[in-house]
């Protein structure tokens, strides 16, 4: 099961950090991932961590968004600096139970409920 947190409002510019707890099963062997949804787009890939170690991130975040994960806390969590307009959207994490990650949300087995991410000017 996974929880995700830390939507909110934030202006252009701001930064806000979100955290998706992950519950059963064995968190250190799942790949995880952020996802993230505009109004009226498909669902795309924001930044992944993988079990098996290394990060990857969509080019659209590179630079302003840092995936990190805490083995103790069974979270990972996504920050966000730099923020823009476009980044509004509802971000979702997944997980699969993998080494590996792929940026295909079909691969991923496990999702949280999404949290709204507003960015105003």
């Amino acid at each position: 099961q996974l929880q995700a947190s830390g939507g909110g409002l934030v202006q252009v510019g701001g930064s806000l950090r979100l955290s998706c707890a992950a519950s059963g099963g064995t968190f250190s062997s799942n790949s995880m991932a952020w996802f993230r949804q505009a109004p009226g787009k498909e669902r795309e890939f924001v930044a992944g961590s993988w079990s098996g170690g290394g990060t990857a991130y969509a080019d659209s975040v590179k630079c302003r968004f840092t995936i990190s994960r805490d083995g103790a806390k069974n979270t990972v969590y996504l920050q966000m600096n730099s923020l823009k307009l476009e980044d509004t959207a509802v971000y979702y994490c997944a997980a699969r139970t993998t080494r590996w990650g792929t940026m295909r949300q079909y691969d991923y087995t496990y999702w949280g409920q999404g949290t709204l991410v507003t960015v105003s000017s």
